[in-house]
């Protein structure tokens, strides 16, 4: 016969003396307890025999979390009874919550905002702490049950619950809280423009002897930059030397936009060959501060050889993509400045992106330099495998046909066949026009053959309009040869 932890409730309890049962007592919770909208009282037969119905003994705290979990945090009318529920689960003589239970209900609190619950939560586990561990040591799971309850303290900015789970969790530790929770409160802080405070909790944690991290450093330094407070970022950069610990790429990149942002360029490019020395890679958001902000300051120039000489020394990142100086400088109409730079950068590796191809190709054509276009086009396709898109190649096979050198195009379009381009009907009929105009009326027509074969002609009189026009093209080049000689 299946046992129950609750007794179902069939008939109402004799006047005295009570019975003794694990019912939890008759809801008389504070108000707090049950949002406004789920009276106590109103249901709590029904809630009764919910538990009587789905919570069998013997309970402990992996029973009730699996409840908790499973069934009551799904059901529409019994969800906010959790909390009343683990409240009663502490009373019984037979039940002790560890941290099981603790981390449940630490994050569904959080997560459904109920603070003033959770932080009564946390002052019933500083209380009653989970004694899992062996001999004096404390629970292992203590410092990440208060750390997520402090993370949602943060994000709701409320900072003196925070600091209170803080201080609570210090109690219970072994040793010292970790760096990283430390830097969840300084991070809130700073993120809500509470520097103050946040210089003020750094100060407290070296007091504490909590070593500060390169992620201390980064949040308040970044804090600083962003709200105009330069000179305080400045002042921790130097504190952060003292402290002997090193900064990454991300604190170079925070100063030197910051640097910028104030217009000290060249303070901020002498940063970067800090950064060289200190052998911390440059990214590719350095790359990309530098030349917005030498770009912006009308240095265009400088940028250019700022690239090309971090790219000589090797430490201009791979996968960086300069296509916005390509295209500040095309559209300034210094398309072979911008050319050298892609040569530059791409002998030593930093290989072009698509779209910064395009628009050198663009800018190249833009000043009538067919040649370089060429060049440029069949490297891509030799060296990388890259292929344009259809319309940008149909593009640059009019210009190359319209200086009279279809045949050139021809071959640029068969080679870029072989690595995947897929050759339109538009792409033929430039080549038939090209060999038209050129009065080459056999390579026209095994062009036109192609297209037929592809599937770009649609009938027999377009096919036959094609061929006349190559017939006609050659019988009009005689009769020039014959009136003027050749």
């Amino acid at each position: 016969m299946k046992k129950h932890l609750l007794k179902p409730i069939t008939k109402p309890p004799p006047p005295s003396p009570p019975p003794q049962i694990l019912n939890p007592p008759p809801p008389q919770p504070t108000p707090s307890l049950f949002p406004p909208t789920l009276s106590p009282t109103q249901n709590y037969t029904h809630f009764l025999q919910y538990l009587n119905t789905h919570l069998t003994p013997p309970l402990t705290p992996q029973t009730l979390t699996h409840f908790l979990k499973s069934k009551l945090h799904h059901h529409p009318s019994f969800t906010h009874y959790d909390f009343h529920l683990f409240t009663w689960a502490s009373t019984l003589d037979t039940f002790s919550h560890n941290h099981t239970s603790y981390q449940w209900m630490t994050r569904t609190l959080a997560l459904s905002h109920r603070f003033s619950l959770l932080r009564t939560l946390l002052t019933f586990i500083s209380s009653n702490p989970c004694n899992c561990s062996q001999a004096i040591f404390s629970c292992p799971e203590t410092e990440p049950i208060f750390r997520f309850a402090i993370q949602s303290y943060c994000k709701a900015s409320k900072f003196d619950d925070a600091l209170f789970a803080f201080n609570s969790m210090r109690r219970l530790i072994d040793g010292k809280p970790s760096v990283s929770l430390c830097n969840i409160l300084i991070h809130g802080f700073v993120k809500s423009g509470r520097f103050d405070r946040a210089y003020e909790f750094y100060n407290q944690m070296v007091k504490d002897r909590i070593k500060p991290d390169v992620f201390t450093f980064n949040i308040l330094i970044s804090g600083y930059c962003r709200n105009f407070k330069f000179a305080f970022a400045l002042e921790m950069f130097e504190e952060m030397h003292k402290m002997g610990c090193h900064p990454n790429v991300v604190t170079f990149n925070t100063l030197i936009r910051g640097l910028f942002r104030e217009r000290r360029i060249d303070e901020g490019i002498g940063m970067v060959y800090e950064m060289i020395e200190l052998g911390c890679q440059l990214s590719d958001v350095t790359c990309e501060i530098l030349v917005d902000g030498l770009c912006k300051e009308g240095r265009v120039f400088q940028a250019c050889d700022l690239l090309m000489e971090l790219s000589k020394r090797g430490v201009l990142p791979k996968g960086y993509d300069y296509f916005v100086l390509v295209e500040i400088l095309c559209g300034k109409g210094d398309a072979f400045k911008a050319l050298e730079v892609i040569y530059e950068l791409w002998s030593k590796g930093c290989v072009p992106s698509l779209i910064s191809c395009i628009v050198m190709i663009d800018g190249l054509r833009g000043v009538g330099k067919i040649e370089e276009v060429m060049r440029f086009v069949e490297k891509m396709v030799k060296e990388e495998g890259m292929v344009l898109d259809v319309v940008t190649f149909n593009s640059v096979l009019q210009d190359v046909c319209d200086a009279r050198r279809t045949d050139e195009a021809n071959r640029l379009r068969l080679l870029a066949s072989s690595k995947g381009l897929e050759p339109d009907g538009m792409t033929y009929k430039i080549l038939v026009s090209g060999y038209r105009g050129e009065g080459n009326q056999t390579e026209g027509e095994l062009v036109v053959n192609e297209m037929l074969d592809r599937g770009f002609i649609p009938d027999l009189a377009s096919y036959n309009k094609l061929m006349d026009g190559l017939s006609n093209c050659q019988s009009s080049r005689r009769y020039q040869v014959n009136k003027f000689g050749s």
